[in-house]
């Protein structure tokens, strides 16, 4: 039996225009399987919610589905790749509706490190520069701020070792359409730009101004800067608290499908 999803919504809950255009992504059996013992909407909002909340599983409101379907059919979709695709086209769609090629040719790389929790510590590293324990989260994204590639080491990582990684995750995505970089100090050195022109990708390094008082925008860097920003606002996201790294490496892609799903279906005044 379908769950009865009459309730007061959420703000993380999924409009009927964001449904629609996820729903194909996400549909991995027939909405009428005799197997299927929830509501599929009601689960991704469900989902929303945790990354939204930054709740555990267990923490899951009443009014939703059971977490234990909620985790279980959340994993299945990140396994898919549901989230990819979804990402995938909707920075497609959202480049050529700002007037750009759906493909990018630029690319902007950084990381952040993520504090480490209790679950997640056999995988931590310490980053002596933050001065933190934990993960990193290494993004790629175009000159919009649109996610390109994602991958996650573990804190002590130096961020020029992950530029083959990037650069390789980046022109498969793009299809080799890619052929510069933009990236700060910590990509200098002979072997990051070996790596990435091994990729067809030119790394131009932004530097910061000799002499600076306060704050400084960075051209180009601002923007992948802004994404870690947006993102930040998924309280799940910003420590490591998944026992799963695949689950530490999805999560951050229901949060940019959010993201991006608002930014294509902005809600109107009688929403």
């Amino acid at each position: 039996m379908c769950m009865n999803t009459k309730r007061k919504p959420y703000p993380s809950d999924v409009s009927d225009d964001e449904w629609g255009f996820v729903l194909p992504y996400l549909t991995l059996m027939r909405l009428d399987a005799p197997q299927r013992d929830h509501d599929l909407r009601a689960v991704f909002n469900a989902l929303r919610w945790i990354v939204r909340a930054g709740a555990e599983w267990r923490m899951l409101p009443h009014d939703f589905p059971p977490w234990e379907a909620v985790f279980q059919q959340s994993q299945r979709w990140l396994k898919s790749g549901a989230f990819t695709a979804i990402v995938h086209d909707l920075r497609i769609l959202l480049r050529l509706a700002a007037g750009h090629t759906a493909e990018p040719t630029a690319t902007i790389l950084d990381s952040r490190t993520l504090q480490s929790s209790a679950e997640s510590g056999a995988r931590a590293g310490y980053d002596g520069a933050k001065r933190k324990r934990g993960s990193k989260v290494h993004l790629a994204v175009d000159t919009l701020g649109h996610l390109l590639a994602l991958h996650v080491t573990p804190a002590n990582a130096q961020d020029r070792a992950q530029v083959a990684t990037l650069a390789a995750a980046v022109q498969a995505e793009t299809g080799e359409h890619v052929t510069l970089a933009y990236v700060d100090q910590g990509y200098t050195g002979d072997q990051p730009i070996a790596d990435a022109e091994a990729h067809g990708i030119a790394l131009e390094v932004v530097k910061l101004p000799d002499a600076k008082h306060g704050f400084v925008l960075l051209p180009r860097r601002w923007v992948v800067e802004r994404s870690f920003a947006w993102m930040s606002r998924f309280r799940r996201l910003v420590r490591d608290y998944e026992r799963l790294p695949e689950t530490l490496v999805g999560l951050p892609l229901v949060a940019v499908t959010s993201l991006m799903l608002q930014q294509a279906f902005p809600p109107t005044d009688s929403s």
